[in-house]
């Protein structure tokens, strides 16, 4: 019989589940709350004045039903004599300053709780934000946009709620629960005993109302995160859904996972009223037995009346507590599952980590990529790469071709270290990319893809993308360099005109032709295009190979395209096939000779004739 590691429940991998094992649970709830201490952490002073202010507004109101009982025994007559008023006057004067303090407390509790919230959830979603970024796009494959809107969104949103309210309603509770109870045993043992009766019957009550929400909660928070995820991944793909009138069936997947959200909200809002039922009923079942008891105490003078009524006053304050928990409960499992989210994304480990000790790349970097032993597999059993030796020297630009699954645009990824090899090495003027940090690599290597990510903004702010310093000179230098300073100058604000949602004012050769410019500006040694032309129709495309003839001399490109008007401007082409280089040489060779290019070369030819 196997059993399934602890280890391989960390990060996200117990984003689906509904009911995890007990140990994996408890690994949770550690990772959670680590997490939280180590946010709170640098704001312990402040928690402990707030926990001070608590104690303070506390001891005002328990002092209350205490002054009730003091004002009715010895200022109400006929059970004083003479100084009766002035002892209740004296007594709803102290009564008046203990309620201004709880006030006042209140307020100031209210404020500084709501600073450390904030400043807790602003590093909070700084960390969260910080960590999507560096992680690698084998995981952001995995992990939909949607999850990671919903782990800064409605997760934050409940972790907001805990710290904004939780906190206070837990202390005040358990002050209240503690403060009144020992109040009671001193105003009278044998009345204090009988109202503590029920105690042990509420503490169970509370385990299983705890044990219940941590399920309950928790389902909560995945049917939310599904419900962002369709949504999100419908509007992204608008287009698609309307044009294969994919509307109704959406509709359908979205009632369902709204009617499991529904489902998952109803049973933990039941849950909470069946809690608050049982404390209530509980409540009054004790305020009547006191009365009675206490009534029968009264007659036979062993109890006075204000006793009596300070008893029936503090029971109501104990037994409020405890309705209150049932919010906390609700408030901290729904904190708690976030948590649990939030700590498996932080603990996640990029699949390309920065190196322990970073190495610089020689000066000045020529560009040479050299692949040793190169083996790299998307799944294990299935390699794209099963042993790749190549040089490239620096300064030299190379054409990759083959068929579709070939290796071409893996071998490009490895390049830019979006991935890191199974096995083997990838250099960089002799620098394992694995030694080299983030920032030197990014600006050492940069790729353009087919479809180019333009960020709501101007066309010169997502050019300048790669280089934020960059001047407006050098914009539209860079600009006139690929050929697109004419297209920019005639839009309606040139350079300030806004390209829309991801670039949806823009064409698909326009959108190409801002990437060129972004990825030409940012100056790399060593420029990989992969299909970067597939996408500009035969004016543009012939203006970017003029520009790039100039624009690649001493420099480093790996040029990845079908068409192979493209190809004509490398100085070396490298034919791929099933992970490995079968054809190696200058264009015009090729061609000259009978091998699979020149076959390439004859069928474009041939489809340009008809």
């Amino acid at each position: 019989m196997t059993t399934t590691p602890v280890s391989s429940w960390r990060g996200v991998a117990s984003e689906e589940q509904d009911e995890l094992p007990e140990r994996v649970s408890v690994l949770l709830r550690e990772r959670s709350r680590k997490l939280l201490g180590d946010l709170l952490r640098p704001y312990r002073r402040p928690i402990a004045l707030l926990t001070a202010i608590i104690v303070v507004s506390n001891a005002a109101g328990l002092a209350i039903p205490y002054l009730v009982k003091v004002g009715i025994d010895d200022g109400i007559p006929p059970m004083t004599r003479g100084a009766g008023t002035g002892v209740l006057l004296t007594v709803v004067g102290v009564i008046l300053a203990a309620a201004v303090t709880q006030a006042l407390t209140r307020q100031a509790f209210l404020r500084l709780s709501g600073k450390i919230g904030q400043s807790v959830l602003l590093e909070l979603r700084r960390r969260v934000f910080d960590h999507f970024q560096r992680l690698s796009l084998n995981f952001h494959e995995k992990y939909t946009s949607g999850r990671v809107i919903s782990r800064l969104t409605s997760d934050i949103e409940a972790i907001s709620e805990l710290l904004q309210s939780g906190f206070d309603g837990l202390v005040k509770a358990v002050l209240t629960m503690f403060g009144t109870a020992a109040l009671l045993l001193i105003l009278d043992v044998h009345l204090g005993l009988v109202a503590l009766v029920p105690l042990p019957l509420l503490l169970l009550f509370t385990r299983w109302f705890r044990r219940q929400s941590v399920i309950v909660y928790r389902r909560t928070r995945e049917t939310v995160a599904l419900v962002i995820v369709h949504f999100v991944e419908s509007m992204t793909g608008i287009r698609a859904v309307q044009a294969f009138r994919r509307e109704p069936r959406n509709q359908e997947i979205f009632a369902q996972l709204n009617d499991d959200y529904r489902d998952a909200n109803a049973r933990s809002m039941l849950l909470g009223a069946e809690f608050m039922f049982g404390i209530k009923l509980i409540g009054n079942l004790t305020v009547g037995g006191v009365l009675l008891y206490g009534g029968y105490l009264a007659i036979h003078e062993e109890v006075t009346i204000g006793v009596l009524a300070a008893f029936l006053l503090y029971l109501r304050q104990f037994y409020e507590p405890m309705q209150e928990l049932s919010q906390f409960y609700n408030t901290l499992q729904s904190a708690g599952a976030a948590l649990e989210k939030l700590s498996g994304v932080l603990e996640e480990e990029p699949g390309v980590p920065e190196p322990r000790r970073p190495e610089p790349l020689p000066q000045p970097v020529r560009g040479a990529v050299r692949f040793e032993g190169v083996r790299f597999a998307y799944v294990e059993e299935m390699p794209i790469l099963p042993g790749l030796d190549l040089s490239i020297p620096g300064g030299q630009s190379v054409a990759l071709v083959g068929a579709t699954g070939a290796g071409k645009t893996t071998l490009a990824k490895l390049i830019s270290r979006f991935y890191d090899p199974t096995a083997g090495r990838v250099l960089l003027d002799g620098v394992d990319l694995r030694d080299l940090d983030e920032a030197t690599l990014r600006q050492a290597v940069v790729m353009v893809t087919q479809e180019n990510f333009l960020f709501s903004g101007t066309v010169a702010d997502n050019i300048r993308f790669g280089m934020p310093d960059a001047t407006d000179r050098q914009i539209r230098e860079a600009a006139k360099a690929i050929g697109a300073h004419e297209f920019v100058a005639g839009l309606p604000d040139g350079y300030d005109t806004e390209v829309g949602k991801r670039g949806g004012r823009m064409s698909a050769g326009q959108r190409q032709l801002i990437a060129f410019a972004r990825a030409f500006l940012a100056d790399p040694a060593v420029l990989i295009l992969d299909e970067a032309t597939s996408s500009l129709d035969v004016p543009s495309e012939r203006l970017v190979q003029r520009a790039l003839r100039t624009i690649l001399a001493d420099r480093t490109a790996l040029i990845i395209a079908h068409r192979l008007s493209t190809v004509e401007i490398a100085d070396r082409v490298l034919v791929m096939e099933a992970g490995q280089v079968v054809e190696d040489g200058p264009p015009d060779r090729l061609i000259a000779a009978s091998g699979r290019f020149a076959g390439l070369h004859r069928a474009w030819l041939e489809s340009l004739s008809q």
